[in-house]
């Protein structure tokens, strides 16, 4: 049999209301009664109604999480930080995966809010106007974690790609490359577009380098579009000395791609990548890459949300983190 908070009560002599008062960690109880509490909730061995809770408290101390892809390193690495953060505050995490598609995306929003959760973290590579009009009709709050909002309308925690990219293109044409390609995720990613695009057409702007969109290859995040990406590149009359990736995993397959080709890394061709994963030190050469403090933006994101849940001062909903460039050996000194 379920033992229920009647039984506790019961066994302890005290009114259920004290029950709760324990349980819950409400101060206003006397260390002795308290101990008594305590002590029956443990001999009968009874476990809180979470549901029951949450109809009495209108709150379930529940997370909706979203994410593209659950098996993905990346997103792995920022589902950690949103845990142990919400562990920290005592909430439980509901993690679903959208596989970047839209109308799931949609259906588990659903899903989440049917399930009574307090609050949302969404994360997903193209943010629309549809998606903003979801989020802003949510009857709970919702942040954006490593993913672009152009109008910044939905609170969100991200670096700052567009200057992360530059400052990746601008080291490597300090170094005297001139012809430097870039690798980037696709396209109609707001985060690729009007982010990581802009930062290296910026970079080559400021150093009176002209734009050649043949430099630019569009992958799909995947290695095997790495690989692709150095073989169009390899095949260039002016092949390029210097290749910016736009993701860890697309950089491995570059690195890959060249050394099959007979291409020595960082000799011929050197490479960075971005994310600063796992796999940027399991291939050889290590990667050199951007950091993208993913376990950061996670803990940061679920912070964030426990202040909105919570009805807490926020002073900026939009959140930027810092970045660096962590050199390795796909890189000359």
């Amino acid at each position: 049999m379920n033992v229920t908070i009647y039984d506790v009560a019961r066994e302890a002599n005290v009114s259920m209301a004290t029950v709760s008062r324990v349980v819950n960690g409400n101060p206003n109880v006397k260390p002795s009664t308290r101990k008594k509490v305590l002590e029956t909730i443990e001999r009968l061995g009874y476990r809180p109604n979470a549901v029951a809770r949450g109809l009495a408290s209108k709150k379930t101390t529940t997370v909706g999480v979203i994410i593209p892809d659950i098996s993905s390193i990346f997103y792995a690495e920022l589902a950690r930080g949103i845990e142990d953060i919400a562990t920290m505050y005592k909430y439980n995490i509901i993690l679903s995966n959208s596989d970047q598609n839209t109308d799931k995306e949609f259906h588990l929003l659903n899903t989440m809010l049917g399930k009574q959760v307090d609050g949302i973290i969404f994360m997903g590579g193209n943010i629309t106007d549809e998606h903003v009009e979801e989020f802003k009709k949510s009857p709970v709050p919702i942040v954006l974690a490593a993913s672009i909002e152009m109008s910044e309308q939905i609170p969100s925690v991200n670096i700052n790609y567009e200057q992360a990219a530059y400052d990746a293109v601008h080291a490597l044409i300090e170094k005297g490359h001139e012809r430097v390609a870039f690798v980037t995720g696709p396209l109609e990613e707001p985060m690729n577009k009007e982010r990581k695009l802009k930062g290296y057409q910026q970079a080559l702007i400021d150093h009176k380098i002209p734009y050649n969109e043949e430099m630019v290859f569009e992958g799909d995040y995947t290695y095997d579009s790495g690989m692709e990406a150095f073989e169009k590149l390899s095949s260039l009359d002016e092949k390029p000395t210097a290749i910016f990736v736009g993701t860890d995993e697309m950089a491995l397959g570059v690195i890959h791609g060249a050394q099959d080709r007979g291409f020595k890394i960082p000799e011929d061709v050197e490479v960075v990548g971005f994310d600063n994963t796992k796999l940027a030190t399991m291939v050889r050469p290590t990667l050199s890459t951007v950091v993208q403090p993913m376990y950061d933006i996670g803990a940061v994101a679920m912070r964030l949300l426990t202040k909105f849940m919570n009805k807490e001062t926020v002073e900026s909903s939009i959140v930027e983190l810092p970045h660096r460039i962590e050199y390795r050996q796909s890189t000359k000194e």
